[in-house]
């Protein structure tokens, strides 16, 4: 059998796609909050017109650029495995799924790419109005694009609206049940509030790293601080709410994959018990070490006190997804959602008591808070994909179905140069992010560029601007 360091082809394909498509998440989990943030500053400024705002946005634009690109060149990458390592998936779904994927580009990144330059360079050019209109068009252009992918990605969830011809491929019948199947409103509004609740945790990391270090006097580090504090008491409750109705529509489509997250191996005949912890042996179809609560499950799952619920021993082994994995992304996932609830509850106090910039212990775990999104969104990620196994569309085409008949070996290699190269080039965009986070805004902060100016080229001195009372321009002596 060809393998590369013990891995088939298939699985050094799922390893290479997770990889990049972890990597990626970060910058878009990131850069969707970000944009939208921006123009909240932005707006703030001029209706204010008090300059800490305008500091603020000329200081987390620079970062909103190097997370935007670092986003969309890992997303072009990840993009070409489509034809490399699963030309099978794309065969037989490029009829429903490319034309969303063009969609995308169409709408949502002419969009962002249109407006980035004003909205980056173009403040003192076009006036504040358009300059205003242009951040929007990105905010909405990034959630746009989201959209588009997170369509895609429920399609294959809850895949709805489609045929299949001769050939094998899923054919369009219906573009409204392929766009609104059954998960995608859940799916979207679910990953949408966690790019909002990752960019708030960034922010308010960064405003209390800034506090902690004496920097109180700062307005524009108490200005962020606040902002995302309140952002996090706001989102954080929202989330758990839209995540547990997510959960409901997934145990209604993927029963097993619910199974999986609660890790129940066996039936329950007489109230399902609400597993917190354990150790799961899917060899033995049994949880090690359980702890749980007797019933809690039932009320949870919008069943009864005393609601029976079949468990994965009645799923065929074949059929089952890696419950190890499932079971512990979601409680990472879960986790931390509750702890960003108690970092919203406790700068609500804290901003009730007086003592939101005098809090030291509220700015360590602010700080500890800090990339806590980004963790939760991977989890979230884990949970969903690992959990559909071992179906890429669920229930109808087998993820070992997709791949493209490619050798262990060219997997392996090309895995091997992703690692070290998204290593080094994005480990070093990010170093410079957490330089420039490590600088507090400060008055006069200039953003891209702070005002324009002649081009200048090296050993040439621009003429004057001349106005017509001026008189006519003189050839240079």
């Amino acid at each position: 059998m060809d393998t590369f360091l013990g891995f088939d082809a298939l699985m050094l394909a799922r390893i290479q796609f997770a990889f990049t498509v972890a990597f990626h998440f970060i910058f878009p989990a990131f850069s969707i909050g970000l944009a939208s943030y921006l123009a909240v500053l932005n707006g703030m400024f001029l209706w204010t017109k008090d300059e800490a705002y305008l500091r603020l946005f000329k200081y987390w634009v620079k970062i909103f650029a190097i997370s935007f690109a670092m986003g969309v060149v890992s997303g072009i990458v990840m993009s070409y495995q489509f034809g490399t390592n699963w030309s099978v998936f794309s065969d037989r779904t490029g009829p429903v799924l490319g034309p969303l994927m063009a969609y995308e580009v169409l709408t949502a990144f002419f969009l962002e790419a249109g407006f980035l330059g004003i909205m980056l360079f173009g403040r003192e050019r076009v006036g504040p109005t358009l300059h205003m209109v242009a951040t929007l068009m990105v905010a909405v252009g990034t959630a746009v694009s989201a959209t588009w992918i997170l369509a895609v990605n429920s399609w294959m969830q809850t895949p709805q609206g489609y045929g299949i011809n001769e050939v094998g491929q899923f054919v369009p019948e219906d573009w409204w049940a392929i766009i609104f199947n059954p998960s995608f409103p859940y799916r979207l509004s679910h990953t949408l509030a966690a790019t909002y609740l990752t960019t708030a945790l960034v922010v308010g990391g960064v405003g209390a790293w800034h506090l902690a270090r004496g920097r109180r006097e700062n307005k524009g580090v108490r200005t962020m601080f606040s902002m995302a504090l309140w952002m996090i008491a706001v989102a954080a409750p929202l989330q758990i709410v839209l995540g547990h109705e997510h959960g409901l529509n997934t145990y209604e489509y993927q029963p097993t994959k619910v199974l999986a997250m609660e890790g129940h191996f066996e039936s329950h005949e007489d109230g399902i018990p609400l597993i917190l912890f354990g150790i799961p042996d899917q060899e033995a179809g049994v949880m090690r070490y359980e702890v749980s609560i007797p019933h809690i499950g039932g009320p949870i799952l919008e069943k009864g006190w005393n609601a029976s619920m079949p468990g994965l021993d009645t799923v065929p082994d074949e059929l089952e997804p890696p419950v190890a994995v499932v079971f512990f992304s979601f409680r990472v996932m879960v986790g931390l959602g509750f702890a960003m609830l108690g970092l919203g509850v406790w700068g609500l106090w804290a901003r009730y008591r007086g003592y939101l910039y005098h809090a030291p212990w509220l700015h360590r775990a602010a700080m500890v808070m800090g990339p806590s999104g980004f963790v939760a969104v991977i989890a979230g990620w884990i949970t969903t994909e690992v959990g559909r196994q071992p179906y890429v569309v669920y229930g109808q085409m087998m993820t070992a179905e997709a791949i493209s008949p490619i050798g262990a070996q060219a997997v392996g290699a090309s895995l091997m140069a992703f690692i070290v190269i998204y290593f080094a080039v994005f480990g070093a965009g990010v170093v410079y992010i957490l330089r420039l986070m490590g600088k507090p805004p400060e008055p006069g902060e200039r953003g891209l560029r702070s005002e324009p100016g002649p081009i200048r080229t090296a050993g040439i001195t621009p003429a004057p601007q001349l106005s017509e009372a001026d008189g006519p321009r003189q050839p240079a002596e």
